[in-house]
């Protein structure tokens, strides 16, 4: 278009484009489709893909959970990913003392011959059984016996506390590393029963799941280093002297830690309410296995619960929404033990 002085105005003028060309057949890979679909135990984000990679795993480790050519307590973090190891036997609370209350969890710490500074009695305390075992225990050992007043033994024991009138001061917890516990395992050949606590804040759950570990057969727990209960009073408390037992180990991050022991031949089993696979009659119960408990809010964090080769759920009546930590953790040791022990020809 040209104005009135004969010259083209800027803008007016519609250039003509190239036109287009055919693809040359480019395109004709995109329209031929992917083929088949895999099948589920070939796809490794699929629950049989996953089964199926544990149980390559567990028969490359010789059905023992031990990795091909190690022994166990040797080459234990050799192959352990990146964050999966860390300072074995390093406490958790610092330099700061804690107290351990309770009759039972005064005695069974005192039978174990943890190191202890001070044994708390209460004046006018009833002197049954356990109290005279627990002051005898200390004598032998040496350990320094105060008599208080109640008020002051509340003070120690803390808030809310039920100390039953004895107490006893030892040094901070001291946590095992997972590789080093899962090898002294194997080294008494007993097949691996282990719990893992994911997110679990409350010590109480903790020591629940101590006093279940110990009762139904199993040899350890792991608890990340980061948001997460350590093994302090009240944990002690609730465990009824398991804790004395139970060796419990810290895990700097908990889902390099699995990966770690995946590559050992561990099944890792997490609990949750919508799992695809049903607790009673476990098909993996005869195998090395990992137990992991999540909150009872927020349950398996997702890198974990991705990490997990099953995902387990104990059937419960529909009125009842979930299963508190420690007790769900109870009844999956509970089945498990069963199952080996049903399994275990009789002699």
């Amino acid at each position: 278009m040209k104005g009135s002085s004969g010259k083209s105005r800027a803008g007016a003028v519609r250039k003509a484009k190239n036109k287009q060309v055919g693809s040359g057949g480019q395109g004709r890979q995109a329209l031929e489709g992917k083929g088949p679909t895999p099948k589920a135990e070939d796809r490794a984000w699929h629950p049989a893909g996953k089964r199926k990679a544990a149980q390559d795993r567990y028969t490359a480790a010789g059905g023992k959970g031990r990795g091909a050519g190690k022994v166990a307590g040797q080459g234990a973090r050799a192959g352990a990913p990146r964050g999966a190891s860390g300072a074995a036997r390093r406490s958790k609370s610092g330099d700061e003392s804690e107290i351990v209350t309770g009759r039972n969890s005064v005695v069974e710490a005192l039978r174990a011959r943890i190191p202890a500074s001070t044994l708390y009695i209460a004046a006018r305390v009833e002197m049954d059984d356990r109290v005279k075992e627990a002051m005898k225990l200390a004598n032998n050992r040496g350990i320094p016996m105060l008599e208080v007043m109640r008020p002051e033994l509340d003070r120690l024991a803390g808030h809310d506390a039920v100390h039953q009138g004895i107490a006893l001061k030892v040094p901070p917890y001291e946590y095992a590393h997972p590789i080093e516990m899962l090898d002294e395992v194997l080294a008494r050949d007993m097949t691996p029963l282990l719990v893992a606590l994911d997110g679990i804040t409350d010590p109480r759950n903790l020591g629940a799941i101590l006093r279940s570990t110990g009762a139904f057969g199993g040899q350890g727990v792991i608890v990340p280093q980061r948001r997460s209960v350590g093994v302090n009073a009240a944990a002690w408390k609730t465990s009824a002297g398991a804790a004395a037992r139970i060796p419990v180990a810290m895990a700097p991050n908990l889902t390099q830690t699995l990966k770690a022991l995946k590559e050992r031949g561990v099944f890792v089993l997490g609990l949750d309410g919508d799992g695809e696979v049903s607790l009673p009659g476990l098909s993996w119960a005869d195998r090395p296995i990992v137990i992991v408990v999540g909150s009872e809010g927020k349950g398996l964090s997702r890198l974990v619960a991705e990490t997990c080769d099953a995902i387990v759920s104990i059937p419960i009546e529909a009125a009842t929404e979930s299963l508190n930590a420690g007790i769900a953790a109870s009844v999956t040791l509970y089945e498990i033990s069963k199952l080996r022990a049903e399994a275990t020809p009789a002699e």
